[in-house]
């Protein structure tokens, strides 16, 4: 094979050799730990759990607050203790009770086949056993929407305002997840922007990639900051190359009166 074909194949392969890169992970240092429901046992299926709730806690790099609840092991001497997303009305030293023969009160977990229609839930599992799926963040609830009892299953209304069919098994608990309205207070500033996002990982800011060079960006360079080429890209693309519009099936405006996914059914 001579140079110059060579050099070719390196020129061509320099700017798509990005692969993955561990500068976008999750700063988990001060973390608390996986916020989740309990794990599924004999005496959630045919009864119910009793936990207090000892603290509520601010969880770094996430909007809504964190409780530690704790329980009574049910085969040894010790207790055991779960963080779960915190609901609205929560407080320290509140009992909270899992399982099929819990009560319909803020904080509990119940199936979602002993919640009646029309509920607000939260922190629902897509799986039974799953410890929490759906509807997680700050101010965030789904609605149930109805039943079906042949099929053993559960229509939700997402936060997205999609609709969503679940298993009657899964779990979920009661109420609005706390911390709502965070994002009606504006940032207003870049300093409180970066620390926002210094806890969570390294995505701020954001630059175009038409503002860069075209070693560090394929929109980059030319005299006008402008892309100079199809925006859209294949999903096949080589990491380094995959930017823009991937796997677009439409591109432009959407025109006309966009559909909400609560009014698509």
């Amino acid at each position: 094979m001579c140079s110059e074909h060579v050099y070719m194949i390196l020129l061509r392969i320099i700017g798509t050799k990005e692969g993955k890169s561990p500068i976008f992970k999750a700063h988990i240092r001060t973390r608390k730990g996986a916020v989740k429901l309990r794990s599924i046992d004999y005496a959630e299926r045919r009864g119910y759990v009793r936990g207090v709730i000892k603290d509520i806690m601010h969880d770094p790099g996430r909007g809504a607050p964190v409780a530690k609840v704790q329980f009574l092991n049910a085969y040894r001497y010790k207790r055991d203790t779960e963080l779960m997303v915190a609901t609205e009305g929560m407080y320290t030293g509140q009992f909270i009770y899992c399982g099929k023969k819990a009560t319909l009160t803020i904080g509990n977990v119940l199936p979602l086949r002993g919640v009646p229609e029309g509920t607000i839930v939260c922190n629902v599992e897509a799986k039974v056993g799953d410890r929490g799926a759906f509807a997680r963040g700050s101010g965030c609830f789904a609605v149930v929407i109805s039943h079906d009892e042949d099929k053993g299953t559960t229509r939700l209304r997402l936060p997205s305002g999609g609709k969503k069919t679940v298993k009657s098994d899964v779990r979920a608990q009661i109420g609005v997840v706390a911390g709502g309205g965070r994002t009606d207070k504006p940032l207003l500033k870049a300093g409180r922007a970066y620390h926002k996002y210094a806890v969570k990982r390294n995505c701020w800011p954001k630059i175009r990639g038409v503002a860069k060079n075209p070693v560090e960006h394929p929109f980059g360079g030319g005299n006008h900051q402008h892309i100079g080429r199809p925006s859209t890209v294949s999903k096949a693309a080589p990491s380094g190359r995959k930017v823009g519009l991937i796997g677009a099936r439409r591109t432009g405006r959407l025109r006309g009166v966009k559909k909400l996914g609560q009014d698509r059914d």
